[in-house]
């Protein structure tokens, strides 16, 4: 999964949104409790060709009023130049060139980051005639498209993947676990790593990381070895609180994107918000093994059963992929923290297991038997044969007569019984249907 971020940027009202839930081909909205405010937070991963990329909508960002200062919109610029690969500058053909565009453009052409002028509402030849005016703001990559049909975004999306290169940088790390620790602001992420690497300076060796938004802690000790990826205390901003809320999402999506393991911390007191729900399927979206961990559970009322309740409504929320370790903890106390290091292990185990084809075959085999697949169109659904695929996420091959017909819910039968017999504890499984 490359961990390439792309911003889109431009002043307020030229179809950033739009054009962000086209790419995402889906409606994608963060809405974050942060200080009363409900504010849209809007990131997801977008695919073209086979590669995958992070998109960024800056969209809610600028106060959407007459008098948006050019601070404003610079500080939007400045925090999508800081932490993006490539930038999407969208300006609009209806309205034209206008002075907070210019002032925009001013600071994107002194970045040595691609910036790709996207000219959004071009959809018919007048408009193309009007959009040339567009061509003196001095961009070499110049795009003209329309958000609202799609038209010309395939031109686009083929330029930015260009830029995808699959990094195969090797370190001292390589062949490590790599766990990130995950969660909103304020959850007691730092608090984590310095618990589990406590003062001993001598077994932490800082490396630096392959962003510089994540610092990387090698961890050697009580025979166990990983590297843990911390995105919460970098680089102090001297930012307002929701430059720092932007910046730490990214940051949490960079750190997933290095990782093989994610250690999602929660507040107990809180519960699970829908920031952490996005996160959590992000994650899982990426194929990455997945610990939750309730954190300050030392300080909710307890009464009879109230872990067993918290988990099951834990588990209704973050339904259908339920099969996921759940621990309570206490940072501060050093509850359980060890546990939940142990739990990363085993399902960074989990994930890279590799079933015999033989054996699988022996036990998927009499569980189809045991219950059939449905009927389609008078003709029985047979699956003949079953295989593990070489991926990095555990996935499985199905061969059988009309792979297109296969419902969700028998693939949900399908994969709970390959979690009841092969441990796959906390790590997504994929499931594939091909004509044999």
């Amino acid at each position: 999964m490359s961990g390439f971020t792309v911003a889109i940027v431009g002043r307020p009202n030229v179809g950033k949104s739009t054009f962000f839930n086209r790419l995402l081909e889906q409606r994608k909205a963060i809405v974050d409790d942060v200080s009363g405010v409900t504010r849209d937070r809007q990131y997801g991963v977008a695919e073209w060709t086979g590669k995958t990329f992070n998109l960024i909508d800056t969209g809610g960002f600028v106060p959407d009023s007459e008098d948006v200062f050019e601070v404003e919109i610079k500080k939007q610029v400045l925090i999508a130049l800081e932490e993006a690969n490539a930038l999407i500058f969208m300006v609009d053909a209806a309205t034209g060139i206008t002075t907070l565009d210019e002032a925009m453009a001013d600071v994107l052409r002194r970045t040595p980051k691609p910036v790709f002028l996207v000219v959004n509402k071009v959809d018919n030849g007048d408009r193309l005639l009007e959009a040339a005016e567009f061509y003196s703001m001095g961009f070499d990559e110049i795009f003209f498209l329309s958000a609202m049909s799609g038209s010309g975004t395939g031109e686009l999306l083929d330029a930015i993947t260009a830029l995808i290169t699959e990094d195969n940088a090797l370190s001292e790390e390589e062949g490590l676990p790599k766990f990130a620790i995950i969660g909103q602001p304020n959850v007691g992420k730092s608090s984590l790593l310095n618990a589990l690497v406590g003062q001993e300076r001598t077994i932490v060796s800082d490396i630096a990381g392959t962003t510089r938004d994540t610092i990387h802690t090698r961890y050697n000790l009580f025979q166990k070895d990983f590297v843990l990826i911390d995105t919460a205390g970098i680089r102090r901003k001297t930012k307002v609180h929701e430059d720092l809320e932007f910046y730490s999402v990214i940051r949490a999506i960079k750190a997933m994107d290095e990782a093989d393991v994610c250690l999602l911390l929660l507040d107990a007191e809180k519960g699970i918000t829908a920031q952490d729900l996005n996160i959590f399927g992000l994650a899982a979206k990426k194929g990455k093994g997945i610990v939750i961990l309730v954190n300050k559970w030392d300080l909710v009322q307890k009464e009879t059963n109230t872990a067993r309740e918290y988990e099951k409504e834990l588990k209704n929320r973050i339904a259908p992929f339920t099969d996921v370790p759940i621990l309570f903890v206490s940072v501060q106390e050093k509850t359980r923290i060890f546990r939940a290091v142990e739990e990363a292990l085993q399902v960074y185990e989990n994930k890279s297991r590799k079933i015999p084809t033989s054996e699988l075959n022996e036990v998927m085999l009499k569980a189809i038997e045991s219950y059939h697949p449905p009927v389609v169109r008078g003709h029985p659904l047979k699956i003949k044969y079953v295989t593990q695929l070489p991926t990095h996420v555990p996935s499985f091959a199905f061969f059988c007569n009309f792979p297109d017909d296969v419902k969700t819910p028998y693939k949900n039968y399908l994969e709970n019984q390959l979690r009841a017999n092969f441990d796959f504890k906390g790590v997504p499984v994929r499931l594939f249907f091909r004509k044999k």
